[in-house]
């Protein structure tokens, strides 16, 4: 006779009404079946949720969970939705376009319903520690987050960010030192020994190198971010992991194929 596979992890979807966004917001929830106590658990966010059926998130989870490589955790997908160019960015700088007017309110979304409505329904008071995960612009927009409220998270992992992020247009007087948005907002902002960073790229990621250098922007782009947080005191071996990827493109697929790398790296059993 056969024995059902006991399920290692528990799928729920919700749907929040979001007054800062002014809509509703689908959140699924992946977290491990034996938990004991929940206060154990980490919890991670995900900006662009909807992308996990199609990274296969959760046959990655069962994976890692039956290698035992990573602790107990309750990840939190919370989908885009249709305004995404102007939810997410950097919350108080819309690019040169006015592309993330809203990441502000995406930003109290977070802090002011999402992570609330989380504790309420699960009854968990806090979670062991707390950090932030995204994919292109929504990995810009969990950097701007994590930076700015570094009290709240100890990590953040960034897949392909949209570091290109900038204040001004290439042919509008755009200087590669000042205009970028997130490389600024490190400069100016305050050093948290505790944050730990991961970095994904691709070299297939794009074809643009807007400074002629022969490297693609968003292999630079991350490349100088990481330079900025070195500049700002954070240890290149100990609290940043750069992963970059020869067949890596700007795509699900390859975010997945990183995936384990991050998990391992915020959350790995020691």
């Amino acid at each position: 006779m056969l024995m059902e596979k006991k399920a290692l992890i528990l799928e729920e979807r919700h749907d929040l009404h979001s007054k800062h966004l002014n809509r509703d917001v689908t959140v699924d929830f992946f977290m491990p079946a034996d938990v004991k106590d929940k206060s154990d658990m980490s919890l991670l966010l995900i900006n662009d949720g909807q992308d996990m059926a199609t990274m296969h998130f959760r046959e990655i989870l069962e994976k890692m969970y039956e290698k035992g490589e990573i602790r107990p955790v309750m990840f939190t997908a919370i989908h885009a939705g249709k305004d995404r160019k102007n939810e997410y960015g950097t919350a108080g700088h819309p690019d040169y376009k006015n592309r993330g007017a809203k990441a502000g309110r995406y930003t109290y979304f977070v802090f002011e319903e999402l992570l609330p409505y989380i504790r309420k329904h699960f009854k968990i008071a806090e979670f062991r520690d707390k950090s932030f995960a995204g994919f292109s612009l929504g990995g810009l927009m969990a950097l701007d987050i994590v930076w700015n409220h570094p009290a709240h998270f100890s990590h953040v992992g960034v897949f392909s960010g949209s570091l290109w992020w900038r204040s001004k247009g290439l042919d509008d007087g755009y200087v590669e030192e000042h205009d970028r948005i997130m490389h600024a907002r490190i400069r100016e902002g305050k050093y948290a020994p505790w944050l730990k960073f991961f970095f994904q790229t691709g070299v297939l990621d794009e074809t643009a190198d807007r400074n002629n250098n022969g490297i693609i922007d968003s292999i630079d782009d991350t490349l100088s971010l990481i330079d900025e947080l070195a500049n700002k005191g954070y240890d290149r071996e100990k609290d940043i992991l750069y992963l970059e990827l020869a067949d890596g493109r700007h795509d699900v697929p390859t975010w997945g194929k990183a995936m384990p790398s991050f998990l391992r790296f915020a959350f790995g059993k020691s």
